[in-house]
């Protein structure tokens, strides 16, 4: 999750000079070559059966596909704050959909990890908000706001699935497959902007960025994920994905220069208290 908001914050610069699909066609398409011998299956690994086909259909749909869809639209419509506020129940739906999904319990200690977590992002967008400066805030529209609670179920739903899916499917094979169905989804609307792109425009520095966000997106995070939901509860694990707004915003302030607050300081330790409280060992009593 930490490399994830790494690349959405190193993002900025490549969205500038290319169109949004045909950055996510690249993107598979390069991930799709790297990962051409993660296709095969494991030594001692079944064939994938029909229930697993199409959990990874909905896994790249709902995850690779549809969430960057609402997100990228959900914010145009709305703003950055917003999308903060909204993506800070990540965690929250995860839990949720665990519990309904999964039949998995939420811990107590997991419970106010959560609450932190939220509370933590929450306190991060607001302020990151253009209140301070005097900037007034964007119009927030009921679709766009749709939108963005659409891109937050569509992430929890990508981590409840890749649960289900690594008990039966090796993590390097899951996310080869994943990339691929990425591939198929998005190659019409990629192909359609790559028509009337400029490709001679691109400086070899965007094109040593793309290749870092292609494997970084498509194929190293993906991998580590996978791995972990292999020996995380599902509500655990998605308290961490509060690392994803932070470490967007340290790139921000550390890269692009973005300034740094005392409300970043509170949300930062918010959140991190979440994860010491999610991840704690110490036993619990049940009643």
């Amino acid at each position: 999750m930490a490399l994830v908001g790494s690349y959405v914050g190193l993002s900025k610069w490549l969205v500038a000079v290319l169109p949004v699909f045909l950055l996510a066609w690249l993107r598979f398409g390069i991930a799709a070559l790297a990962m051409l011998g993660w296709l095969k299956r494991a030594p001692g690994e079944a064939p994938l059966s029909r229930h697993d086909r199409w959990l990874l259909f909905w896994e790249s749909f709902l995850g690779n596909f549809l969430f960057s869809i609402c997100m990228l639209f959900g914010v145009a419509a709305t703003s950055a704050v917003a999308a903060g506020v909204v993506m800070a129940g990540i965690p929250a739906a995860v839990a949720v959909l665990s519990w309904w999904g999964l039949g998995e319990r939420i811990r107590p200690r997991v419970a106010w990890g959560i609450a932190c977590a939220v509370a933590g992002m929450a306190l991060l967008a607001a302020s990151r908000s253009g209140d301070a400066t005097g900037t007034p805030a964007a119009p927030l529209s009921p679709w766009g706001l749709a939108l963005l609670f659409g891109a937050v179920l569509c992430e929890a739903s990508y981590v409840v699935i890749g649960k289900k899916l690594t008990g039966n499917v090796s993590p390097r094979r899951i996310s080869a497959l994943i990339n691929l169905w990425g591939l198929v989804l998005v190659t019409p609307l990629g192909l359609w902007q790559a028509l009337s792109f400029n490709f001679a425009a691109v400086t070899p520095a965007i094109w040593g960025l793309l290749v870092f966000y292609a494997l970084a997106a498509s194929m190293v995070t993906v991998w580590l994920w996978m791995r972990g939901l292999q020996r995380v509860p599902a509500p655990q694990a998605g308290v961490f994905t509060v690392l994803l707004p932070l470490s967007a915003a340290a790139i921000g302030v550390l890269v692009l220069g973005e300034p740094f607050s005392s409300g970043h300081a509170v949300a930062l330790g918010l959140a991190l208290l979440g994860l010491v409280l999610a991840t704690s060992n110490k036993s619990e009593r049940t009643g």
